[in-house]
């Protein structure tokens, strides 16, 4: 009788990753990082908007990241605290759709992001005198929009293809969240070339910006080298080596996800890579940024000075 339920009904039955009461120090520790990841990522949105000093071309950007950042577990997180201590829970066909357009949407602008802004590496420090012109507020306006365009745009796509497919069998997804490859399973259609398109299509999303950050931290590397100053080069080091880290975290779990074929990882393995760039990127970003960055320590000691300022 469940399983004529589930075919007549249009929710899908999430699992939860809290599915023994084993599991309620995951559950503080998610809940943990998830205020964490807001605090650190609005408190960066704050510091950017409030300080002259980063009103500069790579900050702007990096509020761009942060914007990301924040909205990323929001698609997610509340919804698998809220069904915490069941061990599944309901979601709607939109709320289902929802997920997964927001989620592709914002994936694909946070990886472009990511590769325009080491573009914007490669300027500061290949042609510093010409990067006021290279990197002017109408240039990074647009490099932003494409961002979010492309993100769009794969989003609209995948969404309405996956959400197409019959799913007249199991309504359980054996995931937290609606994510393409974890619904496909679930259709009993025919979704083989679906699959393939889908997995060519990953491919060139993740290595045509992947490709231009090695480019572009390629000549970076070049330039640096090249330096007399020992102070240019930490200075140099010192401003890339945040985001090289930032790259690192995020095309490694996308990396594994998305080019790495489903019968090689586990739905338990794609649980924990998913939380991984659903929630602990997002917690680490500001973390790393701001612990490597004197330009935002300085920001953060003035607000919090001001803060005194006010209180005394």
């Amino acid at each position: 009788m469940r399983d004529v339920n589930q075919s007549e009904s249009t929710d899908f039955i999430l699992m939860s990753l809290f599915r023994s009461g084993s599991h309620q120090l995951l559950f503080s520790l998610v809940a943990t990082m998830f205020i964490m990841g807001l605090l650190g990522n609005t408190t960066l949105l704050f510091l950017i908007r409030l300080d002259s000093r980063l009103h500069t071309p790579m900050y702007f950007l990096l509020s761009q990241l942060s914007l990301l950042d924040v909205c990323f577990p929001l698609i997610t997180i509340p919804k698998m605290v809220s069904d915490f201590p069941k061990e599944e829970g309901l979601i709607s066909f939109g709320g289902c759709a929802a997920q997964i357009f927001f989620l592709t949407m914002m994936g694909v602008a946070e990886g472009v992001l990511l590769a325009l802004m080491s573009y914007d590496r490669y300027v500061a420090v290949c042609h510093p005198l010409q990067y006021p012109i290279l990197m002017r507020h109408h240039v990074c306006l647009l490099m932003v929009s494409a961002s979010w365009l492309a993100g769009m745009l794969n989003a609209s796509i995948q969404t309405s293809v996956t959400l197409n497919f019959s799913y007249c069998a199991s309504r359980i997804i054996d995931h937290f969240f609606c994510e393409v490859p974890a619904l496909l399973k679930l259709s009993c259609s025919d979704t083989s070339i679906y699959e393939l398109a889908l997995s060519i299509s990953g491919v060139l999303i993740l290595m045509l910006p992947l490709l231009l950050i090695i480019t572009s931290y390629g000549q970076v590397l070049r330039a640096v080298l090249h330096m007399h100053s020992e102070k240019a080069r930490n200075k140099a080091f010192t401003t890339c080596s945040s985001h090289i880290t930032v790259v690192g975290l995020f095309y490694g779990a996308a990396v594994f996800m998305y080019m790495v074929p489903g019968s090689h990882h586990t739905p338990h393995q794609d649980n924990m890579v998913s939380l991984f760039y659903s929630l602990v990127t997002p917690t680490l970003n500001p973390l790393i940024y701001s612990l490597r960055n004197r330009e935002v320590q300085f920001a953060l000691i003035k607000v919090l000075s001001r803060v005194g300022h006010w209180q005394k």
